[in-house]
């Protein structure tokens, strides 16, 4: 299970943080497991340097220790951590090459680099993996990552797979293939379930899905419009 470490001394970019992270490792269908610290002592009083996949998000400006000499000390434990530097100076940035840093990230927070630098962070650990359908053909195997598919529907007893390029056809049950789908797979009819990062428009007894109009019935109508209301919000 890939575990998240968030150290900052401010509880305000704390949650910031956890809230934006848990909501993409979630929509990716991602498991994880989140570890939250207010000081660099507490993180490596209770860091783990026998796991394999580890995302750390280290203040550099706190109280005690700053993050560089907190990250010294986690390098020495395990040189291959995933280190992430948040900071609200960028000077603080080219101390990071020190300790080998992947990324930085500057506060205030901004949600569309947060999710970028944590996607760099999973393709390094080969996480993305971890996030993709196995579709089973004559042909051979396929894994498509849930982020590229649209939506899903069922004719008789075969499942189409819409993704951005391509549609993939298999034999089986559209409710089996649900229970493995992550939190932004929602079902919109008795034979469609749709990705809500490709829905834009919903219209009472229709949705959008990337230009494409796909019908809701009335017994989902309340769930879709619940699910998208959340998903909005975040």
């Amino acid at each position: 299970m890939l575990q998240i470490y968030i150290c900052d001394d401010e509880k305000v970019f704390r949650n910031d943080l956890k809230q934006i992270i848990g909501t993409e490792l979630d929509l990716c269908g991602i498991s994880f497991h989140m570890n939250e610290f207010s000081c660099g002592e507490d993180l490596i009083m209770n860091y783990e340097n026998n796991l394999d996949k580890q995302i750390i998000f280290l203040d550099i400006e706190m109280k005690r220790k700053n993050g560089i000499e907190i990250a010294k000390e986690i390098r020495m434990k395990s040189p291959s951590a995933l280190i992430i530097f948040v900071t609200s100076y960028s000077d603080f940035v080219f101390q990071g090459y020190e300790v080998r840093a992947l990324n930085y990230v500057m506060k205030p927070y901004e949600k569309t680099k947060i999710i970028d630098v944590l996607h760099t962070a999973l393709k390094d650990l080969d996480v993305t993996q971890e996030s993709c359908i196995l579709i089973e053909q004559r042909t051979g195997s396929i894994r498509l990552p849930y982020q590229t598919i649209q939506y899903l529907y069922s004719e008789r007893h075969t499942v189409h797979v819409v993704t951005e390029t391509d549609t993939h056809t298999f034999y089986g049950k559209l409710s089996d293939i649900e229970k493995q789908l992550p939190i932004c797979f929602v079902r919109i009819h008795n034979r469609y379930i749709i990705n809500l990062r490709y829905l834009n428009t919903l219209n009472g007894n229709t949705t959008v899905i990337n230009g494409e109009t796909l019908p809701v019935s009335r017994s989902c109508k309340e769930d879709l419009a619940i699910a998208y209301a959340k998903y909005m919000l975040n």
